[in-house]
């Protein structure tokens, strides 16, 4: 059954379909990604719609839908709502003000149900992966595992945090990667208590902790690391923030299986660095899902309550974060399956330590 055929047998019995406008949803749907197009799906099949620069090779590549070259299209999306007798039809939450607009002042006859169910329904497709993705996802991890260890050799006193960015990133694209799943975010020192810093001009200095989340892109998949490293003999409360991370990390990932709440985990983690003096310090979520997007749900987080199915890759990444002095996370990705986890990420998680 292709992705399309799977929407369709979840479609609501009050609509007669959908219309995908979003880049990354239609791009999931239809196995193409492309900057243009609509995706409407009908209980009997589906039309993809776009432009002359993608035509030729959607034709070649797009699964599960008819194909055909965009003109006004507006005027041609009433025309197949009409061939398919279609009334109702559910569109996406993503849709901008303006795209609603448009598709509702040129969809005469045709309501538009704007509610948060296709969105939700797509979100639940793509949050169990494909051996495909899967195989997508692990060959995005292990170009980025390669990087870190390239980026070890790097990293000294003197060195800047925008230095330490762009070699990492050159060293994702020289190993292989499409692109960059995300910009990279190095923090060194005192900024290394801002979990999203942006790399800057600060100079790494002996005595630091250097903390790199980054990941590459492979096939339209994304991959999440965070390390964080030291720069020659750190301060015992340093070492004390880094293990504490390391075993809440440990301890969370430990109870990941399938059916588990992903705020039990977030939780699980939470105690570990509560107890050790270091309450409030932790701003932000255990983890969350990734695929095409580098945050995708279910999430870990104390916010809501998330079930974690079997086929779900998630992020496991504690922190703490002590302003104005210095912050530890420590990111691997895990597959949740059918007996337990599975870890993706194949980078050491004991504190190395940079001369």
């Amino acid at each position: 059954m292709s992705r399309i055929e799977k929407l369709i047998a979840k479609l609501p019995e009050n609509c007669d379909g959908a219309i995908i406008f979003s880049m990354t949803n239609r791009g999931y749907l239809t196995e193409f990604m492309s900057s243009d197009g609509t995706l409407l799906v009908f209980r009997d099949g589906a039309v993809f719609i776009t432009d002359s620069r993608y035509i030729e090779i959607a034709r070649k590549t797009v699964k599960g839908a008819d194909v055909v070259l965009q003109d006004k299209l507006a005027e041609q999306v009433a025309e197949i709502c009409r061939d398919h007798g279609a009334k109702e039809l559910m569109v996406e939450q993503e849709l901008t003000l303006a795209q609603f607009r448009m598709f509702r002042d040129g969809l005469a006859g045709v309501t538009l149900l704007d509610g948060p169910e296709l969105s939700d329904t797509i979100r639940e497709l793509r949050a169990i992966k494909e051996p495909k993705e899967i195989e997508l996802i692990c060959g995005a991890q292990e170009i980025t595992d390669k990087a870190f260890l390239e980026i070890l050799n790097f990293i000294r006193p003197g060195v800047t945090e925008k230095q330490v960015a762009a070699e990492l990133e050159y060293c994702m694209r020289k190993l292989g990667a499409d692109g960059l799943a995300f910009g990279s975010i190095v923090a060194s020192g005192e900024n290394g208590s801002m979990p999203h810093a942006v790399p800057g001009d600060r100079k790494i200095r002996k005595g630091d902790l250097v903390t790199m989340d980054f990941g590459a892109k492979l096939g339209g998949y994304c991959s999440d690391m965070t390390r964080t490293v030291a720069v020659g003999k750190i301060k015992e409360e340093q070492l004390k923030i880094y293990n504490t991370v390391l075993e809440a990390h440990l301890s969370a990932m430990a109870a990941a299986k399938p059916g588990c709440s992903g705020k039990a985990l977030d939780a699980i983690a939470r105690e570990v660095i509560d107890a050790a003096g270091y309450a409030g310090c932790f701003g932000h979520s255990l983890g969350h899902s990734l695929g095409l997007d580098i945050h995708e749900t279910p999430m870990c987080t104390p916010a809501r309550d998330y079930t974690l199915p079997a086929g779900t890759v998630m992020t496991i990444e504690p922190g703490i974060y002590v302003e104005g002095k210095w912050g530890v996370r420590i990111e691997n990705m895990i597959l949740i399956t059918e007996d337990g986890y599975r870890n993706l990420t194949g980078s050491e998680r004991a504190l190395i330590t940079l001369d």
